[in-house]
């Protein structure tokens, strides 16, 4: 099980290489929920995404690094470790869908990363991965299912307390699980009163649906504009975590999170993709019921491009 002293030891490892990106007010937000919001602005962390904490921690803890390391994602997890593997000077392949965005394939690519295509509707991104890896001889940076990648994750939680002091709530956009599980870890350690509350797409609610279950339960590719978020079940070793320390989980649509990108925009001055805008459509729609509260919110990545931001807030 994943503990405090992990996540404080993340923190040392990335004191001067991750951004502390700032915690984010906005008066116009507090009157519109009730809540006093703090905003942890993950999508100003390098790479654009709060990936390059945990990618940063996992791949400087390998003895082996030298080489080379090897992932899956659509995106964010991608370019974190493309870039946390030049940093450490590892040779970085990804294993990347097709039809990933292609602000995010750029970004993995620019940071010297070789770019491996699969069809994520029909072929196992499991499997694949574990082939690649066996035929290269490659270290597998997983995207959630590692301690120290869940420990680096969590670093974003501890910035979050230690600049806004003890929360009641604390809003987590989750798909594989490890930055719920890194997050709702500080949270116990620090403000054992604060409620934990994960947030995804209502198309993939897989997590949801496990928590109740008390059991990891899969489902299909999630058809949602949340590409960062289209995991099919929680991993292995974030599920018990999980359900430990996270008290429930919620859903937003695509149009709600739509509306989340715009109000940032328009706002907040924020520029947020799908997925980092999830937990604060959950406070912006209402999901959440935050009035009074003092809360954490996520905003996890801020990777997508001026045309597909233009045609989402345009068309929904």
């Amino acid at each position: 099980m994943l503990e405090f002293d992990d996540v404080r030891a993340a923190a040392a490892v990335l004191d001067g290489v991750a951004h502390r990106t700032p915690v984010l007010r906005s008066r116009t937000l507090d009157a519109h929920t009730g809540a006093r919001a703090h905003l942890k602005a993950e999508h100003l962390q390098r790479s654009g995404a709060f990936k390059f904490r945990g990618a940063y921690t996992a791949i400087s803890a390998l003895e082996d690094r030298a080489r080379g390391v090897v992932a899956v994602s659509s995106g964010n997890h991608a370019g974190a470790v493309a870039l946390a593997a030049r940093e450490l000077g590892a040779r970085a392949t990804i294993l990347m869908p097709a039809d990933a965005p292609v602000l995010k394939r750029r970004a993995t690519e620019g940071y010297g990363a070789e770019v491996v295509e699969f069809d994520r509707w029909t072929q196992d991104r499991e499997a694949l991965l574990a082939q690649l890896a066996a035929d290269r001889d490659l270290a597998v940076v997983h995207p959630f299912d590692d301690p120290r990648v869940m420990a680096g994750q969590g670093t974003a939680a501890l910035e979050l307390f230690e600049d806004a002091g003890v929360l009641d709530l604390l809003l987590v956009p989750i798909s594989g699980g490890g930055l719920a599980a890194g997050c709702s870890t500080v949270a116990a350690a620090l403000a054992p009163g604060c409620e934990v509350v994960g947030v995804e797409p209502a198309a993939g609610d897989d997590v949801r649906r496990s928590l109740e279950a008390g059991e990891r339960l899969t489902i299909e590719v999630p058809r949602t504009i949340c590409d960062g978020l289209q995991n099919t079940a929680a991993g292995r070793l974030t599920f018990p975590v999980l359900q430990e320390r996270v008290a429930r989980v919620v859903t937003v649509t695509d149009a709600q999170v739509v509306d989340a990108m715009r109000f940032a925009a328009e706002r907040l001055k924020q520029w947020l993709e799908p997925s980092g805008a999830c937990a604060l459509a959950a406070l912006l729609s209402g999901a959440v019921d935050a009035r009074g509260a003092r809360v954490g919110v996520l905003l996890s990545g801020g990777n997508v491009g001026v045309e597909r931001f233009a045609e989402l807030t345009t068309q929904h």
